[in-house]
């Protein structure tokens, strides 16, 4: 399950994420590819606590191992997505030189079908070796966009732009079929401050993770925007305790159907209202 949930967790995040790097807002200084990656290893941390806690509740032990397994599944997954997007590279490097000319679109087919395979390397290796898929296939995505020249990444960035055309609305509908809307209301106020506590130490922990770096006031005010919505986790695994028959499952769906409601339109608003104010536009080549 962790896997599913780690694909698709950034929802809110990765459109707008993605639309920065077309429009080149931010991408001197790679903003949305950080926001990207963090919130992929934010996901993992979300996964492996929450799993932990269930098993806590449902009358298990906390596993030590599960905590320390969260480093270990973020270093090995970057070393193997870094490894298959060299050989990635090499693939294409061999077959134009050897005048076997890859078609743009058959490279995404084979991007695509190397990421679905690191996606499922996590799943087969889950409780022997920790492993994250997702961050397998950024750290791929990344070394092929180094690797490769600027014209090749520049045509696979515009043929994925489409594909996701089509995956946001699949994915979209199914944050919304994972929603079940006749809880939230029992959440009440104390429901709705206890999440704006949280995103307030969330906001404080992206301020304490940018101070060593060289991005701007506003670039960092940007980031704490950006790290406000929270969805598609949330929609996946706010069921997951009610269905388990927990006495708080009903209260814990709801605390999480309230966050979608009220941290989603606030991040997707404050990011379109204000990327173009705080991050500094990349000039062409």
């Amino acid at each position: 399950m962790g896997s599913v949930l780690a694909a698709v967790s950034p929802a809110v995040v990765v459109p707008r994420m993605v639309q920065l790097m077309e429009t080149k807002y931010g991408t001197e200084k790679a903003i949305p590819q950080m926001i990207m990656a963090g919130a992929s290893c934010d996901d993992i941390f979300v996964i492996v606590l929450f799993t932990t806690f269930l098993s806590m509740a449902q009358g298990g032990s906390a596993d030590i191992k599960a905590f320390a397994n969260i480093p270990v599944s973020i270093i090995l997954g970057i070393i193997l997505g870094a490894i298959v997007g060299y050989l990635l590279y090499l693939f294409f490097e061999t077959a134009y030189a050897k005048k076997h000319y890859v078609r743009n679109s058959m490279k995404v087919i084979i991007v695509l079908g190397c990421s679905f395979l690191l996606i499922a390397i996590e799943g087969w290796l889950e409780g022997k070796i920790a492993v994250s898929g997702l961050l397998a296939v950024v750290s791929m995505a990344c070394v092929l966009k180094m690797k490769c020249t600027a014209f090749v990444s520049k045509r696979l960035s515009e043929k994925f732009g489409k594909l996701w055309l089509a995956a946001e609305v699949i994915l979209f509908v199914l944050v919304g079929a994972a929603v079940d809307i006749r809880y939230t209301l029992e959440a009440g106020l104390a429901a709705v401050a206890m999440i704006f506590v949280a995103l307030i130490f969330r906001s404080f922990g992206v301020l304490l993770c940018t101070v060593k770096t060289n991005l701007s006031a506003k670039e960092r005010a940007f980031c704490v925007i950006a790290y406000l919505p929270k969805a598609t986790v949330q929609a996946a695994i706010g069921s997951v305790p009610f269905a388990a028959g927990l006495p708080c499952g009903k209260i814990v769906l709801s605390v999480a159907v309230m966050a979608i409601i009220i941290t989603a339109p606030l991040g997707a608003f404050g990011m379109d209202l204000t990327y173009k104010k705080f991050l500094t536009r990349e000039e062409s080549r």
